[in-house]
């Protein structure tokens, strides 16, 4: 069932199983800069634009990733995703009408993949015209088109998982590589990804990530991040395949959670899948959770990568930078 024709458009919204629901209030809140959205009881929602909501914490045991929130083009598609999934020997359910008003979209279905996710595939998120007002200073998120940000798993057999994903929902392969560890990167619309597995041999969320519209909205962060013992996970880096300038922060529940900006937008006609051996930085993301070790293999490829002079290509619609600005 290969070469599906891609109906899913966007990574849509995030759910969090976690007890820890006052932590990611300040989490999500005054670190990201989300808006807080009280739900009632201990379950909070945050917004990150004109969505209804972007990221649900649900005052529930678990602490990792509850379900995974796929938007579609059309109310139709629900229903060929439902025949095409069953076909292929996974249950789907339709959600119901109070399920529906929950997750704030007009209609879902959903349906666990072969690593143990649940999966939503939902039609028409809701949206509002309140101005987003956000929990810190920041200029905003990009969104819009590219949906939420994107979404990394750890799986325990890759093959069969990035088989799923692109013969029966139809993402594309960005790239992958094998070293360290396998990874495979998806996109769904013109983001380099918006979804990642990671052949850990384990399961569980590995990360999200959010991208600002100013780079500064990141490194402000990062100075929050670092007033805190331990709240750093990744120092600040740049990625080989998306050129993401990023850091990675541990979030209440032990995941991670990526703070980035100047993420890769690619033609998606054009887009040619192809394995990468460069590492996944040009320079930083020292990961500092990990032993010295563990941490030697990642810096040694990184200082691979800068000795062979590899880099990003540089921004050219950037008038500061090219003496092109005018007061």
């Amino acid at each position: 069932m290969s070469g599906a024709l891609i109906v899913i458009s966007a990574l849509s919204y995030l759910g969090v199983s976690s007890r820890k629901t006052e932590e990611w209030r300040t989490f999500a809140g005054k670190l990201l800069g989300m808006q807080v959205l009280d739900r009632g009881g201990r379950n909070i929602a945050f917004r990150m634009d004109d969505q209804v909501q972007r990221l649900i914490i649900s005052d529930e045991p678990g602490d990792t990733l509850a379900y995974i929130g796929w938007e579609v083009e059309s109310q139709k598609d629900l229903d060929s995703y439902a025949v095409r999934i069953e076909k292929e020997g996974y249950a789907v359910t339709k959600g119901t009408a109070s399920l529906a008003d929950r997750r704030y979209v007009s209609e879902l279905i959903y349906f666990t993949d072969p690593a143990g996710y649940r999966v939503e595939l939902v039609w028409n998120p809701e949206k509002v015209t309140d101005p987003f007002l956000p929990g810190r200073p920041i200029d905003g998120f990009k969104t819009g088109p590219y949906g939420m940000g994107h979404a990394v798993l750890h799986v325990s057999d890759v093959e069969a998982v990035a088989e799923f994903y692109q013969n029966v929902l139809g993402f594309r392969l960005s790239d992958y590589g094998y070293t360290p560890i396998p990874l495979y990167f998806f996109h769904v619309n013109g983001r380099h990804h918006s979804f990642a597995i990671v052949g850990s041999k384990k399961l569980g969320f590995h990360h999200f990530m959010v991208e600002y519209d100013n780079l500064d909205d990141v490194g402000q962060g990062y100075d929050l991040a670092q007033l805190e013992q331990n709240r750093v996970a990744y120092t600040l880096g740049r990625h080989t395949n998306d050129y993401m300038t990023s850091f990675y922060a541990h979030t209440p529940s032990e995941f991670f959670v990526e703070s980035g900006w100047g993420g890769r937008i690619i033609d998606q006609s054009t887009w040619q899948a192809h394995e990468t051996e460069v590492g996944p930085s040009y320079w930083g993301h020292e990961r500092l959770y990990l032993n010295e070790a563990e941490r030697k293999a990642f810096r040694d490829m990184r200082l691979e990568t800068a000795s062979r002079g590899l880099r990003a290509p540089p921004l050219i619609n950037c008038p500061w930078l090219y003496g092109q600005y005018s007061d």
